[in-house]
């Protein structure tokens, strides 16, 4: 989708696209809202479009043919459009094995439509469906994309959670309701083991950065997230090091 999506961005400085999404991930996110790009050594979609579809046609029964893992991939970006504005699909997705419906799928595209509705080029307000993206992307981009893209996301709200926390902008208890959820389905919450300040360069080239600063979502609660550009370093690299990240001495926080 991503690459036919740019093709079609470019091709004869563009050409009308449909996008037949085929994975509960692409369905409730990369088909929706016209961003389309591929990857590079350096970084995740760093050269890519905006593309409107002319069309968006979602078939879940298709859903039927996944992988488990790619079925959870999909899963933990529902979630995460619920932690954004939906805190009743959140609610719903918090169960072991959710059994997802059409109009559950339907309620986390319209997360996304009514963001991408308010700020089409990502000017602005559209960036909080980056929750968990800032560290997400990283931990794609160091594991060379062999970490599934929900699954890395899933540990980069966690690690927002918890960064939100420790700055006072939440409870604790709301990190610890993400993670439980993710934890009974089997999706990662913990940090791979790579260097702190690896996690911290690969950051640094997220396309997402306003100049030298890192632009976090945070949320404050369920179905709330704020945009911030002046989170400390060490704040950071703290929580990270206590999801299990590693300093250059090979010692982690528990």
């Amino acid at each position: 989708g991503d690459i036919a999506g740019f093709a079609a961005a470019t091709f004869m400085r563009g050409v009308r696209l449909v996008q037949v999404p085929t994975t509960l991930l692409s369905m409730v996110d990369a088909s929706v809202g016209g961003k389309t790009g591929v990857d590079l050594p350096q970084g995740k979609n760093l050269v890519g479009a905006f593309k409107q579809p002319a069309v968006v046609m979602i078939d879940p029964d298709v859903l039927a043919t996944l992988p488990k893992e790619e079925f959870r991939s999909g899963l933990v970006e529902m979630l995460k459009h619920g932690v954004i504005g939906d805190s009743d699909l959140f609610i719903e997705l918090a169960q072991a094995e959710p059994q997802i419906t059409n109009r559950q799928i339907a309620q986390a595209i319209r997360v996304k439509i009514e963001v991408v509705e308010q700020d089409p080029y990502e000017e602005g307000h559209r960036a909080v469906l980056n929750l968990g993206h800032t560290v997400g992307h990283a931990l794609e981009k160091l594991s060379n994309y062999a970490l599934r893209h929900g699954e890395a996301v899933g540990i980069g709200m966690i690690t927002a959670a918890r960064i939100a926390a420790e700055m006072g902008q939440n409870t604790p208890s709301l990190a610890g309701e993400i993670e439980s959820i993710l934890m009974g389905w089997g999706s990662p919450t913990r940090c791979p083991p790579h260097d702190v300040e690896a996690i911290w360069e690969a950051m640094t080239h997220d396309k997402k950065r306003r100049g030298s600063k890192l632009r976090w979502v945070l949320p404050s609660a369920i179905g709330e997230v704020e945009i911030y550009d002046n989170v400390p370093k060490q704040v950071v690299t703290s929580v990270l090091c206590a999801m299990g990240a590693v300093t250059a001495q090979g010692d982690h926080n528990e």
